[in-house]
């Protein structure tokens, strides 16, 4: 009974059409996934992801918009200690309208899987659920972008300033060709829309906080000596780093939303040597920029405790993502989307705290104090796994609808920008 209700009211509102666009989509949608999937676009797959850019552009260009590659530059790149010499190009279209605002819709084309991968996840449909290769993340925003803008084409509706879709190709290694173009965007427009994930098969939402993101590389630099005949005279750095990553596994705050969790490690070169060399990765997470400092300055103090003297015991503490923080124009403007979504009856859930997860959203934020949302994608759940990433076909309809709603209302200078 509320979905009626709320199709009525819709109806009542003069609105219909957004919601019968987006069932006669649907389908289509379902299409350009299954197109999206098959291409194997790891971040570190240039090739692949040259054959995803170029049925974007094409995409976007039969949609109207003006489309441009960007190669990504030394210049505009920042560099971290896992970026490939290579990176796959960023696709961004723009869409002229007679009005006066401007909304960035974002989105990534890669994934985390290497090349290889999709025979494991083959493209299917099992009930409410769609199978494929990097479908949630984020194959689902990508499509929900495309097939709003055919929605808005198919009504005639023009009343933005301008519509900028922006799609890159190395979010899943850190974004460090793209970070500066989203910091730049996000300055120039009046909102921003972002296409990750719109929540979980439980959990219908956007978010409004994302964490930040970094590395802690812990190397310690000991001795070589043979382990059988002369050990005492090696210096065991694998002894110091089992030392050092004990000593720091406190660190985490739950409650300000600090985490630091050791998760990579290595040490040596073979079993009958005292190991001259061994490298720990931490996996930092923060829900405040501030927060960063402190945290760095925690471990610099804790590695200075030695169990070995004579080791060697180096941190290098690499920001990858700034956190999405919440401001009072994306709480006002998530507002307005959960009315929008009351209006086929149902509830939008808004997440104000960061849940661990690090996005591009926050790029765009660093430097405006715009209203930045994510979460407009598709939701499902298996992000990042080998054979069980999904979206569900029943949020495709709502989502449509949900996203084409917001560029109108934002246009029309319905909904609260500040």
């Amino acid at each position: 009974m509320l979905w009626l209700l709320g199709c009525a009211g819709v109806i009542a509102a003069g609105l219909e059409p957004v919601w019968s666009l987006a069932q006669k989509e649907k389908p289509l949608l379902i299409d350009t996934l299954k197109q999206l999937t098959a291409i194997e676009s790891g971040s570190r797959e240039v090739e692949e992801l040259d054959k995803i850019a170029k049925l974007l552009v094409s995409r976007l260009q039969a949609l109207g918009g003006k489309v441009e590659i960007i190669e990504a530059t030394e210049a505009d790149t920042v560099r971290l200690s896992d970026t490939p010499e290579k990176l796959g190009k960023m696709v961004k279209a723009t869409f002229t309208g007679t009005g006066t605002r401007k909304i960035l819709l974002m989105a990534h084309m890669d994934t985390v899987y290497p090349k290889g991968m999709a025979a494991g996840q083959p493209f299917k449909i099992d009930g409410d659920r769609v199978y494929g290769l990097g479908i949630a993340d984020a194959r689902g925003g990508i499509a929900t972008i495309l097939h709003t803008l055919a929605i808005l084409k198919s009504m005639n509706y023009r009343d933005y300033g301008t519509l900028t879709v922006f799609i890159n190709g190395d979010e899943e290694i850190g974004s460090p060709a793209a970070r500066n173009h989203h910091t730049r965007l996000g300055v120039e427009h009046d909102a921003v829309m972002s296409f990750e994930g719109g929540g979980s098969p439980t959990d219908d939402r956007v978010r409004l906080a994302t964490s930040g993101h970094a590395l802690a590389l812990l190397t310690v630099r000991g001795r070589a000596s043979h382990a059988g005949s002369a050990p005492e005279r090696g210096v065991n750095a694998l002894e110091e780093l089992a030392h050092q990553i004990l000593q720091t596994r406190d660190l985490s705050d739950p409650k300000s939303g600090v985490k630091v969790n050791w998760t990579l490690a290595r040490a040596g070169l073979v079993y009958n040597m005292i190991p001259p060399g061994a490298q720990a990765t931490g996996d930092v997470r923060v829900a405040r920029i501030a927060d960063y400092d402190g945290i760095e300055q925690k471990l610099r103090e804790r590695i200075k405790n030695k169990l070995l003297p004579d080791a060697s015991v180096e941190l290098v503490f690499e920001r990858r993502f700034p956190p999405l923080e919440p401001k009072a124009s994306s709480r006002a403007l998530s507002a307005h989307a959960q009315s929008i979504y009351g209006e086929i009856g149902k509830k939008l859930n808004i997440l104000m705290d960061s849940a661990g997860g690090f996005t591009d959203a926050a790029n765009a934020s660093l430097k405006t104090q715009s209203p930045v949302i994510e979460g407009f994608g598709l939701r499902g759940f298996g992000a990042h796994t080998t054979n069980a990433e999904y979206i569900l076909m029943s949020s495709i309809e709502p989502r449509l609808y949900l996203a084409t709603r917001m560029i109108m209302d934002i246009s029309d200078g319905k909904a609260p920008l500040k």
